[in-house]
């Protein structure tokens, strides 16, 4: 495993991905007993295949299907192709209305609260962004930059005029670094359910609540792109999307018969 997290290290992976691949590899390992250097794509197959059988999910069969080929492909450079994964369901995804983030915010329990959910909110920051924001990195033209963000990318994002002006100080923004990404989904999903919002609401659901919005509010796709830190704009179109609210004011061109 040492050269597979090194690879992961290497590329600039997210701890949650390294700990993900290692789980999977692992776990190949256990449910095959062919020797590493004999691997052969039917043995990825089966195992995949195994995983399905056990009831596991499509997207986690899909995971296991990358952390493979990453470690046979790109770590032992193998060139294993030709692997499938099931389809994936297309969903909706969930996202709240306007008010409903003005509830969630004002549900909160303390100022530092509110504060850690307007901001995933408002400048559209993942969880692991949040938790590693410094009060350096709030710029005195209204702007934020988020440092090292997915793919080990700085980007800029947008921060309200009404928050900026509460950001002075220095270091870490949420303490000394001690705030971690599972205290930050315990503080949304509390929140959500004091406000009585009965969806699922995570650090996520608030990210791409800010991209809706701003696409409901007519901001071009690439602006919320470079926002968002998507370095495929495929993967904006999928954070965003057409809400039913736009869809109720749309009148269908069928011309009734008088």
């Amino acid at each position: 495993m040492k050269s597979l997290i090194a690879e992961m290290t290497l590329r600039g992976m997210s701890a949650h991905t390294k700990q993900a691949y290692v789980r999977y590899v692992e776990m190949f390992f256990r449910f095959s007993s062919v020797p590493e250097k004999d691997v052969s794509r039917d043995d990825i197959k089966l195992f995949l295949a195994h995983l399905l059988g056990e009831g596991k999910s499509a997207s986690t069969v899909h995971l296991a299907r990358s952390a493979l080929l990453f470690y046979f492909n790109d770590v032992l450079e193998r060139g294993f192709t030709n692997i499938k994964a099931p389809k994936l369901a297309k969903k909706l995804p969930v996202y709240l209305t306007q008010e409903e983030v003005a509830r969630l915010i004002s549900s909160a329990s303390s100022e530092q609260s509110q504060l850690l959910i307007t901001l995933l909110y408002a400048c559209g920051l993942r969880v692991s962004e949040v938790v590693a924001l410094r009060y350096e990195d709030i710029r005195s033209d209204g702007t934020l930059v988020v440092r090292q963000g997915k793919g080990a990318k700085d980007r800029v994002t947008v921060v309200p005029q009404s928050i900026h002006e509460k950001l002075s100080g220095s270091g870490y923004i949420f303490g000394s670094g001690s705030m971690t990404t599972r205290n930050v989904q315990g503080i949304v999903h509390r929140t959500a359910q004091k406000a009585g919002i009965t969806k699922h609401v995570t650090p996520h659901v608030l990210r791409h609540s800010f991209a809706t919005h701003l696409l409901e509010q007519g901001e071009n796709i690439r602006v919320i792109q470079e926002l968002l830190g998507h370095s495929n704009l495929q993967t904006t179109q999928i954070y965003t999307h057409v809400s039913s609210d736009v869809i109720r004011g749309v009148k269908s061109p069928f011309k009734e018969n008088k």
